[in-house]
């Protein structure tokens, strides 16, 4: 039965970047995983905390992909060796300083959002509204995780950028 009402022939695009995006945050739980395991420093408590908040919430999003994929009436992949070939990120040694964890992650994200829009940008030409739904709450929290971690490695002297207003008379 088809209780979507969306074509399938327009689906495919959608299920291709699904799968993909999928793919990148499998890739992006096991190296948040290796990070919270391996980092150290005197970064180590606030990272490690982080670390695996953000796996955490990858865990929830993988599952919450791989199903929105079936509701699709697809299968998701879901071998390990395929999402190694897909997946827009790639495995990194755990044995680099915490900051540079940090820049690695933040690497990932802008993959990971990369990938998002994309797949918006499918789900939107074939009409699917559960899809969009989805990859847009996803979009702003991810967005926002990525501010939180920027500023995390920022230096304190460091300023963001100023608009200028002009004098309301």
């Amino acid at each position: 039965m088809n209780y979507l009402n969306i074509n399938d022939k327009n689906l495919v695009p959608v299920v291709t970047e699904m799968n993909v995006l999928l793919a990148d945050y499998t890739i992006y739980y096991q190296k948040l995983r290796s990070f919270h395991w391996n980092v150290l420093g005197r970064n180590f408590f606030d990272l490690h905390v982080k670390f695996e908040e953000l796996y955490t919430d990858a865990r929830i999003k993988i599952d919450e992909i791989a199903e929105r994929v079936l509701t699709l009436r697809y299968h998701p992949v879901s071998n390990l060796s395929k999402y190694l070939k897909m997946a827009n990120i790639e495995e990194e040694s755990p044995f680099i300083e915490d900051t540079e964890m940090v820049v690695s992650i933040l690497s990932d994200h802008k993959k990971l959002l990369a990938q998002m829009k994309l797949t918006l940008d499918k789900a939107d030409e074939a009409g699917d509204e559960g899809t969009i739904d989805m990859l847009g709450a996803y979009i702003r929290e991810l967005e926002k995780s990525s501010w939180m971690l920027n500023a995390f490695i920022k230096d304190t002297a460091d300023q963001l950028k100023k608009v200028e207003l002009e004098s309301v008379s």
